[in-house]
């Protein structure tokens, strides 16, 4: 019987040549099988990944983090903004950052102590205006704004103290602990270190694009100045195309990259989906990703999707 075994046996094969076949036939199997486990298991991560970080802002830039909300985002880009129009230097957005992280963490509060509202606790009763346009985000930075200026030498004053000039609070030297990430929010938000914003958040919240609205709500931070172009329409009532888009034109590239910041932390709210500018792109999609590569985008203009 062994001798023929061995003669049926084909070149190279003998009793247990065959058993090693079957065992490399086996092997193959599986590694296709892990092979089509792992495609599926990567497909599966790519769409679910928008769902999986959450919802939040974060800045990143050379002397720090920051975790920032969605609403801590919009009104950090909004202090910038404003900052913008009135052609102001970054260390007036300092003191302003400094001082709505003690007053409110950057948060549009409905209330305080006593009548205080909005992003910098500011009171009615002491002159600073109705309560609805304190609770405006653009109308109580440029209020906040308009008082600094008046404050004499208020760039060369300790933070702590043209803060308090502002606002009259009980304890004045409280602001002084927040100028660390009062100069983190201003390179992030005036542009001086780019693409250093980033939100994100899951398909699920996103609203329906009223890129028309954002485009207003846009020039009406940074100033009337702001030229916008492209095919979608700004008119007021406009119904929004996702497809299209808008072109912002900046002179420089730090206003360009505070205009694509204040479009990012806004994105949610308006329904924007995309931002390019300067070489980078971000995606509401995989907005935790932050700014990626894009070699088409201009440094003269801001595209809004």
């Amino acid at each position: 019987m062994a001798v023929w075994a061995r003669e049926k046996a084909g070149p190279g094969e003998g009793p247990d040549h065959g058993g090693r076949r079957r065992g490399r036939r086996w092997a193959a199997g599986v590694t296709v099988v892990l092979v089509l486990l792992g495609v599926g298991a990567y497909t599966l991560f790519q769409k679910a990944r928008p769902y999986l970080h959450g919802t939040g802002c974060e800045v990143s830039t050379s002397i720090g983090k920051m975790p920032l909300d969605l609403e801590q985002g919009a009104n950090s880009a909004t202090i910038a903004a404003v900052a913008f129009r009135k052609q102001l230097p970054e260390r007036a957005a300092v003191i302003a950052y400094a001082t709505a992280i003690q007053e409110s963490h950057i948060r549009n509060l409905p209330g305080g102590d006593r009548d205080s509202v909005g992003m910098f606790q500011q009171r009615p009763s002491q002159g600073w205006g109705p309560p609805h346009k304190l609770r405006d985000p653009v109308e109580s930075t440029t209020k906040f704004f308009n008082a600094l200026v008046k404050v004499k030498g208020y760039l060369d004053r300790d933070l702590h103290d043209a803060a308090q000039t502002v606002q009259r609070s009980a304890d004045g030297r409280a602001y002084a602990q927040h100028e660390d990430d009062g100069r983190l929010l201003a390179a992030a938000f005036t542009g001086r270190e780019a693409g250093t914003a980033r939100c994100w958040y899951p398909p699920g919240k996103r609203a329906a694009s009223r890129r028309p609205e954002a485009i207003r709500e846009m020039r009406r931070a940074f100033g009337s100045k702001v030229r916008v172009g492209g095919p979608s329409p700004l008119t007021t009532g406009a119904a929004s195309n996702p497809g299209s888009w808008n072109a912002v034109k900046v002179t420089n590239t730090r206003a360009g990259w505070a205009v694509a910041a204040w479009a990012v932390t806004h994105a949610q709210v308006y329904g924007l989906t995309e931002v390019r500018y300067a070489g980078r792109h971000w995606q509401a999609d995989a907005g935790h990703d932050g700014w990626t590569d894009d070699k088409d985008a201009r440094e003269d203009t801001v595209i809004i999707q």
